[in-house]
C-alpha cells in the first residue's frame, strides 16, 4: 500500500485563529494560542499531543521537568517526530492507529461514528444532521475521537476477533456482544480537565507528567507504557494491550476500538477493554471522588455548564480533611504551577450522552460543554478558595430560593411550575456566567476586591429578579398578587459581607 498523508507533515489538527496545522507546525511555532475543533475533538487531540510529548520527554522529576522548559519539550518533540515519521501515515503498510487485520469487519460510512449526524433510518431535522464527504484532517480527527470516546451499540462488528480465545467480544450466549463505550465517555459522558497557558506548547508542558508524578500517582503498574503507533497491538489481549490497559500512555491512547479506513468507509470493532473508574483506572483528566462508598464521577451536563465546578475541582485546597471530587491532571499541574507561570486557565468540556438498551446516542438535552476560567497563580491557596467556594454557595442559594419563589408563584395559581421553575434557574445560571470570570478576578482578600465582590452581588440579585420576572408575568390582577407575594427578597445575601 501506498504510504500517503502524514499526519507530521501534513494540515489536520485545528487551531484557533490559524486553521489547520501539521504535526511539525505544532511543535514549531510557539505563536498557537490553543486548539479548535468541538470540546470532544479538542480533547482527543489535546491527549494525542501529550502522548507525542510524553513519549518524547518524560521528565525524570519535577527538577527535570522545570529544567525542560517550553522550547526544550518542543524541541524534543520534532525530533521523536523525525524520528517516528514513517509511523504518522494515515494511509500505507503501517497505518497511524489502525489494525489492517480488522479488514475483515464490516464497513460503516463515516457519519455512523459522528453522533450529530443522522443515518441509516433516523430523521434529518437540519442540515448539520446531513452526512457529508470527509476530507483527509476530518478523517484523521474521526479516527481519533473512536480511540476513547466511542459510543457503546451494536455499530461494532465483534464477529471478528483477533486475540485467540479472547471471549471479551461474546455476550453471555456465545455471541458477538455490542460494543462497550469508550473509557473516555463512560455511562453518561466524563467531564474532562486540563489546565492551559498562554500558549499550546506551554499548555503541553504544564499537563505533562514526570516519572516521580506518576510513581506517586500510584494508577498505572506499566508506568509511562509505550506509544501505540510506537508498537500497536495485534490483538485484544495481546501483550502489548494488556501494557496499555495499566499504563498512562494507554489512557491517552485507549484503542477502544480497532479500526481500518477505507476509500469512503471504517471498519470497526472493539478493540482493547479498558477498566472502569469504579475499578480504579481512570483518566488523569477525569474527576473522580473516591471517599464515598461507591466512587462518583463527574459527569458532563449540558444543564450546569463546567464552570460551575470550579470549586469541586479546586477543592484539595480545603484543609479540612475530606478528599472530595480530584483530578489529577489538575493536582498535577497547580503543584508546580506557581513557579511556572504567572497565569493560566482551566478548561474543562464533555459530551453528555443517553443511552438506551446498550445504545448510547445524543438526542434531546444531550449536548458537548466546555467552559474556560483563567487564574492568577499568585492568588492561588486556602484563602482565595474558601472566598470563591462561599460565593459560589451563596449564588447556588440565590438558585435554589428562586426555584422555590417561581414553584410557589405558581402553586398559588393551581398550576405545575416545576418545568418553568428548572427553566428560571438555568437562566439565572446564564446570566451570572458572564460575571463569573471577575469574580474569580476578585477573591483574594482587599478593599478593592470586596467592593467589586458586592458590585457583583447587586448583579446577581438582578439576574435573580430578572429571571423571576421574565417566568412569572403580573398581568392581571391575580397574577400581581402572586408576584409580590413570592417576589425574592435578597436583603440579607446583599448585607453580607463578601
Amino acid at each position: 500500500m501506498e504510504n500517503r498523508f502524514n499526519l507530521i507533515d501534513e494540515p489536520w489538527i485545528p487551531i484557533t485563529d490559524q486553521g489547520r496545522v501539521s504535526l511539525r507546525q505544532v511543535f514549531s511555532q510557539p505563536e498557537y494560542r490553543s486548539l479548535g475543533g468541538n470540546p470532544v475533538q479538542k480533547i482527543a487531540l489535546l491527549k494525542l499531543l501529550l502522548a507525542i510529548a510524553q513519549a518524547a520527554a518524560t521528565p525524570k522529576d519535577e527538577q527535570e521537568w522545570q529544567a525542560l522548559g517550553v522550547k526544550g519539550l518542543a524541541e524534543r518533540c520534532l525530533a521523536y517526530l523525525e524520528k517516528w515519521h514513517d509511523h504518522f501515515y494515515l494511509y500505507g503498510d503501517k497505518p497511524f492507529l489502525q489494525m489492517p487485520a480488522i479488514s475483515a469487519a464490516r464497513a460503516l460510512s463515516f457519519g455512523a461514528f459522528v453522533p450529530e449526524v443522522s443515518t441509516g433510518n433516523t430523521t434529518v431535522l437540519n442540515y448539520s444532521q446531513v452526512e457529508r464527504v470527509l476530507s483527509e484532517a476530518d478523517r484523521v480527527l474521526l479516527l481519533l475521537t473512536q480511540m476513547g470516546f466511542a459510543l457503546s451499540g451494536k455499530k461494532t462488528d465483534n464477529s471478528v476477533v483477533l486475540s485467540e480465545g479472547y471471549a471479551g467480544k461474546q455476550n453471555a450466549k456465545g455471541k458477538p456482544s455490542s460494543g462497550k463505550a469508550g473509557p473516555s465517555v463512560g455511562h453518561m459522558g466524563f467531564l474532562h480537565t486540563f489546565l492551559l497557558g498562554e500558549n499550546l506548547q506551554t499548555s503541553l508542558w504544564l499537563n505533562l507528567f514526570s516519572e516521580q508524578k506518576l510513581t506517586q500517582l500510584n494508577l498505572y503498574a506499566e508506568g509511562m507504557g509505550q506509544a501505540p503507533w510506537e508498537k500497536m497491538p495485534t490483538g485484544e489481549n495481546c501483550a502489548q494491550a494488556k501494557m496499555l490497559k495499566q499504563s498512562l500512555m494507554g489512557r491517552l491512547i485507549p484503542l477502544c476500538r480497532f479500526c481500518l479506513l477505507s476509500a469512503d468507509a471504517m471498519h470497526y470493532s472493539e478493540g482493547i477493554a479498558h477498566a472502569s473508574y469504579k475499578e480504579g483506572m481512570l483518566d488523569t483528566s477525569m474527576a473522580v471522588n473516591y471517599s464515598l462508598k461507591d466512587p462518583k464521577a463527574l459527569w458532563a451536563d449540558p444543564e450546569k455548564r463546567p464552570w460551575r465546578e470550579l470549586t469541586s475541582l479546586l477543592s484539595f485546597f480545603e484543609q479540612s480533611g475530606s478528599q472530595g471530587l480530584h483530578c489529577w491532571q489538575v493536582a498535577n499541574g497547580l503543584d508546580r504551577i506557581r513557579d511556572a507561570v504567572d497565569s493560566f486557565s482551566i478548561w474543562s468540556g464533555g459530551l453528555r450522552v443517553s443511552s438506551n438498551a446498550g445504545e448510547q446516542y445524543v438526542s434531546g438535552n444531550n449536548d458537548s460543554v466546555e467552559s474556560q476560567v483563567r487564574l492568577e497563580s499568585t492568588v492561588l491557596g486556602e484563602i482565595f478558595y474558601n472566598q470563591l467556594k462561599q460565593e459560589m454557595e451563596a449564588l447556588d442559594s440565590l438558585a435554589k430560593n428562586l426555584y422555590g419563589r417561581v414553584m410557589g408563584y405558581f402553586k398559588d395559581q393551581k398550576v405545575d411550575g416545576a418545568k418553568v421553575a428548572a427553566q428560571a434557574t438555568q437562566l439565572f445560571w446564564q446570566l451570572c456566567e458572564r460575571d463569573f470570570q471577575t469574580l474569580v478576578d476578585n477573591c483574594e482578600p482587599s478593599e478593592e476586591t470586596n467592593k467589586v465582590r458586592q458590585q457583583l452581588r447587586r448583579k446577581f440579585s438582578n439576574y435573580q429578579q430578572q429571571a423571576y420576572d421574565f417566568y412569572c408575568p403580573k398581568g392581571t390582577a391575580r397574577q400581581l398578587d402572586c408576584w409580590v407575594q413570592h417576589r425574592p427578597n435578597n436583603f440579607k445575601y446583599l448585607a453580607q459581607e463578601a
